[in-house]
């Protein structure tokens, strides 16, 4: 899969990691910005149960 993506960026081996670079960062935002905030009231980890034992 990284290969195919890198075959398909355009320019030299500078740009195509430079591009590579900020299509992650866009990625890693998007995550954190979107997906996660919608899936995080999907998640059991705020479902704890302590006893007083």
């Amino acid at each position: 899969m990284y290969g195919w993506i890198w075959r398909h960026l355009p320019g030299n081996a500078w740009i195509k990691a430079l591009t590579s670079i900020v299509l992650v960062l866009a990625v890693v935002y998007v995550l954190f910005q979107y997906v996660f905030p919608w899936a995080e009231p999907l998640l059991p980890f705020n479902d704890v149960t302590v006893d007083n034992s």
